[in-house]
């Protein structure tokens, strides 16, 4: 993860605050946001904690692609990063709660959109490819944006 501070960079043609990397160079925000959220697990576990606290197992159980390794590893970046909060609730068993932070809730929006996106783009491509049917909701991608061939 890159480090970054902000600070105000006059005559860059970005308005507000501009981040830097330790050396003096620009970042662009998206690809600083990305640095902290751009993981499938990571943005999901965000999704999933809009909905409330969650214990471990509980966002264990919310998707069966995700393993208690990745989970774990990505609940103590996100820790670092300052998105999601850990509490232990002294009970006997003792047990952990995550939830997220002022800045994590921040994220609401930008993962509102990216499901509106998801179902109204991504899942109508992917159930007409599972049932061989062409889609009408989601166009073909334009011939300029497919993947290109490789030349001999």
């Amino acid at each position: 993860m890159v480090s970054v501070s902000a600070r105000t960079h006059p005559g860059d043609g970005h308005a507000g605050k501009e981040a830097y990397t330790p050396e003096g160079r620009a970042l662009c925000p998206v690809m600083a946001a990305i640095s902290v959220v751009g993981t499938e697990w990571r943005l999901a576990i965000v999704h999933r904690l809009l909905d409330g606290p969650q214990r471990f197992s509980e966002l264990l159980r919310s998707n069966p692609r995700l393993n208690a390794k990745t989970l774990s590893a990505t609940l103590k970046y996100l820790e670092n990063a300052g998105v999601v909060q850990r509490t232990v609730v002294s009970t006997r068993p003792f047990s952990v709660v995550y939830s997220l932070t002022e800045m994590g809730l921040g994220l609401a929006p930008a993962t509102r959109e990216l499901r509106a996106w998801g179902e109204r783009w991504v899942l109508p491509r992917l159930k007409s490819r599972a049932t061989g049917t062409p889609s009408t909701t989601a166009p073909a991608v334009p011939p300029a944006l497919a993947t290109p061939t490789r030349r001999r």
